[in-house]
């Protein structure tokens, strides 16, 4: 008989304090309407004209699709580790393992890419290096991350409601300055920057869709709060889903005006929406929808620190390193019921990296790290019907699998279309991820990266940590206690 292995590390749960309005609010705030607006849509115009209407509407049909595998996965397995832990408990624990690895070298260099364009829209307030703006905004928002989750739910709202305002400004101003026909929206025109036009083509289409379907990425943040909300089973897919369509409402609206109220297509040619602003209500608004755009990045950043400190969290709970790190990223505050240590460990070097390192280079292989995980989880959407999961309690699409179909086939296209550097970046570090797996990982399987779902989620699917009939851990159940992982251990 083998000996006992050493039992797994306490881990606190997160307290469930948050409503659906609440994960909402920061889930909006991870889309970040206004930073969409006016960072990813600009190139979308200038390569598009006013045919960038027409690929947001299609990209915000693919987006229900992704939405909706979000929704029912999420619902299946509400864990604050995501997707890996989504792909995971429905695809197995190597792929689960993969998923976690591009997703937590993505999780580190996003936050401080976006943090680095706030000078931009400083500019015209202040004067100042776009490295040094950038930490500052990664370090805020990791103090700011450390709160209890119903105070970032506040602080991030109120970030919101000026994204919204801005928005909102940019709506009225270009509805009120109408001066192209509305069948410009329906028949598209590209603008050349010389004067002329040509036609909107299905291939120009194709190819800014997949900026078109980033523009409203970050719906899936939900997820990740999934162990802050409370009766995550019914409210995860409502925030997905309300979140969603808010943030095409609020991207795709003041896209329409702007199409409508510039007195040129050439304008859009330009992509430069401050300037548009300018020219419609003078310098002194342009200010201050630059300044929105400035507060929307730091909104962002704060709730991507919030959700990838709950991904490491998570990773510890689930045993994925040494006891004594898996024992620090698992503490929780004891004032704030935050995972400190987590937000700390994946926020401070991000501040660092926005000092010292170009990482704006890795911007495409973070949208490669997109494509492929919503792939997966559309693949995960497909197995999720069949085996324990058919009788798992959960919110369930509709006209499925019409979503996770489409979803699979349009975006294992847009991969093929990929620059091979990108993806090469990617094969690199899930390389990295399939030897710690062979090497540290898989020798330890019975106690390690035990994929787990909170204790109370647990009880409420009417699991007991047992292993099921064909002998495997059953990695939907808690974290094992040193009996049960000893009875593993001795399995042949």
């Amino acid at each position: 008989m083998t000996s006992s292995p050493p039992p797994p590390p306490a881990v606190a749960a997160l307290p469930r304090s948050l409503g659906v309005f609440g994960g909402v609010l920061l889930t909006l705030s991870c889309v970040t309407p206004a930073s969409s607006l006016f960072i990813v849509v600009p190139p979308l115009l200038q390569s598009q004209g006013s045919g960038a209407v027409i690929s947001l509407l299609v990209a915000a049909v693919l987006s229900l699709g992704v939405g909706l595998c979000y929704a029912e996965l999420g619902t299946l397995v509400p864990s604050a580790g995501g997707e890996y832990s989504i792909v995971g408990q429905v695809l197995g624990r190597l792929a689960g393992w993969l998923v976690f690895v591009i997703s937590i070298v993505s999780l580190l260099v996003i936050p401080p890419i976006i943090a680095l364009g706030t000078a931009d829209y400083l500019g015209s307030v202040l004067s100042l290096d776009p490295a040094v703006a950038g930490c500052a905004v990664m370090a805020l928002a990791v103090a700011v991350g450390v709160l209890d989750i119903k105070s970032n739910a506040l602080i991030t709202g109120v970030f919101l409601g000026l994204e919204v305002l801005a928005a909102g400004v940019v709506t009225v101003l270009g509805l009120t300055h109408i001066q192209q026909p509305a069948s410009t929206l329906v028949h598209a025109v590209v603008p050349d920057g010389q004067g002329g036009t040509s036609p909107f083509t299905l291939g120009l289409l194709i190819s800014g869709l997949a900026v078109a379907i980033f523009t409203y990425n970050g719906f899936g943040t939900a997820v990740y709060l999934s162990e802050d909300l409370r009766d995550p089973r019914r409210s995860v897919a409502r925030t997905v889903l309300w979140s969603l369509l808010a943030g095409v409402l609020v991207i795709t609206v003041p896209v329409i005006a702007i199409c409508l109220g510039v007195a040129s297509p050439d304008q859009l040619a330009t992509g430069d929406l401050v300037a548009i602003v300018d020219s419609w209500a003078g310098s002194t608004v342009g200010t201050f929808v630059s300044l929105c755009i400035a507060a929307a990045i730091l909104n962002a950043v704060i709730v991507m620190v919030i959700q990838n400190g709950r991904v490491l969290y998570a990773s510890a709970r689930d045993r994925t390193w040494p006891d004594p790190v898996n024992r620090a990223l698992a503490t929780l505050h004891p004032r704030w019921g935050s995972p400190w240590v987590a937000t700390l460990a994946i926020g401070l070097p991000g501040a660092v990296l926005a000092l010292t390192v170009p990482i704006s280079a890795l911007l495409g292989f973070t949208g490669v790290v997109v494509a492929v995980i919503y792939l997966l989880l559309g693949v995960a959407a497909l197995a999720a019907r069949r085996g324990r999961h058919r009788s798992t309690g959960a919110w369930r699409m509709p006209l499925w699998p019409l979503a996770p179909v489409l979803t699979t086939l349009v975006l294992g296209y847009t991969l093929t279309q990929q620059a091979g550097r990108d993806l090469l970046i990617t094969l690199a570090v899930l390389l990295v991820g399939v030897l710690y797996w062979f090497l540290y990982l898989r020798p330890r399987s019975a106690t390690h990266w035990v994929l787990s779902l909170p204790a109370d989620q647990s009880v409420q699917d009417g699991r007991d940590g047992r292993d099921d009939p064909a002998g495997r851990p059953d990695h939907g159940s808690p974290l094992p206690t040193a009996a049960t992982a000893a009875t593993v251990s001795e399995k042949p």
